[in-house]
């Protein structure tokens, strides 16, 4: 069966497919790049929409250029954002799932700010919200069970 992701490497390609999308889904990409697996997945969920984030200014910059589009029509967001320091705006819903591709805060390198990362992305997440990365066979998912959201919440000083 073709990859119904097409225009991607085979690696992003994989990842896409890979993830559990389905229609008028909310999905955030940490990480984004130039944001090409964001608007892959942008296509597939139609009328959801896609929050695609990164640290590097460049690459929120590529992004928003790239997927102009995606933009205009809504179905798209690029935010220039930590993953150890994101958290929704207000009155910004949360996401089903999460993705994140060679992200450095996620793959164990760094276990006091994966941690925060992974508090700060369930309080991103719906209830039963999931988080997909690279990794695995091409993605495995990292259990959320454990990590409580409410301290992602910033505190007052």
């Amino acid at each position: 069966m073709p990859s119904r992701s097409a225009g991607l490497s085979p690696r992003l390609a994989a990842i896409v497919d890979a993830l559990p999308l389905r229609p008028g889904m909310r999905v955030l990409e940490i990480g984004c790049g130039p944001a090409a697996a964001a608007r892959a997945v942008a296509r597939r969920i139609g009328a959801g929409h896609v929050l695609a984030i990164d640290r590097s200014e460049k690459a929120v910059e590529q992004a928003r250029a790239g997927s102009a589009d995606e933009i205009a029509a809504g179905r798209l967001s690029v935010r220039r954002a930590t993953v150890e320091e994101f958290a929704l705006r207000p009155g910004e819903a949360p996401y089903d799932i999460a993705f994140a591709i060679r992200v450095g805060a996620l793959d164990g390198r760094h276990p006091g700010t994966e941690q925060q990362a992974l508090r700060r992305i369930a309080a991103a997440l719906v209830r039963g919200g999931r988080l997909f990365v690279d990794g695995g066979d091409p993605l495995r998912e990292i259990p959320l069970g454990h990590v409580a959201a409410e301290d992602a919440a910033p505190r007052p000083t």
